[in-house]
C-alpha cells in the first residue's frame, strides 16, 4: 500500500548543493576545525542567500533526500545484521544533537528524530515534515546537523572518512547516466 509520504511522491531537491554543505562540514571537522570558521560561515551564508526562496527549498529537499538515502543504506546494513536501524541509529543521533544546545534548539530534536525515522522506515523525510507546516528558521542548523551526523555515523561504520559522500555522489552519477 502506497503512502502519501512515500519517496516516489517527494521532490528530490538540490542534492548536489546539500551534499556540498554536508561534505564541507565533514572536511572542516576532519581538519580539526570546530566548524565555526567565520570565513566558511560567511561563504555558506552568501551561497544560501544567492539561492533565493525556491533554491533554499531545493536545498532543504535535497538535504531530506540525503537523510533518506543515508537511512536506507543504514537500514540495509542493520537488516543484514538482524538489527533494527531505528533502535541503533536514532538514539545516538538524538544524544549527539542534545550535546549541541547552542546550535540545536531542544524543541527541534523530535523533528530531526522524526526525519531520520521517516527515512529509516521508507518514507520521505521532506513529505513527513511537510505535514506539520513550513520549515522554521530554527530547524535549519538541526537539519544540516542531522545529515552531517548520519554521514559521520556511516563513515565510522565503514572506517572510511569519505564513504558517505561517495555513496551520494555515486547515486547522483548513476542518475545523470540514466
Amino acid at each position: 500500500m502506497s503512502s502519501p509520504c512515500g519517496p516516489e511522491h517527494a521532490p528530490v531537491g538540490d542534492v548536489g548543493a546539500a551534499l556540498l554543505m554536508v561534505d564541507s562540514r565533514l572536511q572542516a571537522i576532519r581538519a580539526g576545525s570546530t566548524g565555526n570558521d567565520p570565513e566558511q560561515q560567511l561563504l555558506l551564508d552568501q551561497f544560501i542567500s544567492s539561492l533565493g526562496p525556491e533554491g533554499v527549498d531545493d536545498v532543504l529537499n535535497g538535504t531530506c533526500t540525503i537523510i533518506y538515502m543515508f537511512m536506507q543504506w543504514l537500514r540495509m546494513v542493520h537488516d543484514d545484521q538482524g538489527k533494527d536501524v531505528i533502535e541503533y541509529v536514532v538514539p545516538t543521533l538524538v544524544a549527539s544533537l542534545r550535546m549541541m544546545p547552542k546550535s540545536i534548539p531542544p524543541e527541534t530534536i523530535p523533528t530531526m528524530a522524526g526525519l531520520a525515522i521517516a527515512g529509516g522506515t521508507g518514507l520521505s523525510p521532506s513529505l513527513w515534515r511537510e505535514q506539520y507546516g513550513s520549515w522554521t528558521y530554527d530547524e535549519m542548523n538541526p537539519l544540516e546537523a542531522t545529515a552531517f551526523l548520519l554521514a559521520e555515523h556511516i563513515n565510522r561504520v565503514t572506517s572510511d572518512p569519505d564513504f558517505a559522500t561517495r555513496l551520494i555522489s555515486s547515486a547522483l552519477a548513476e542518475t545523470d547516466e540514466d
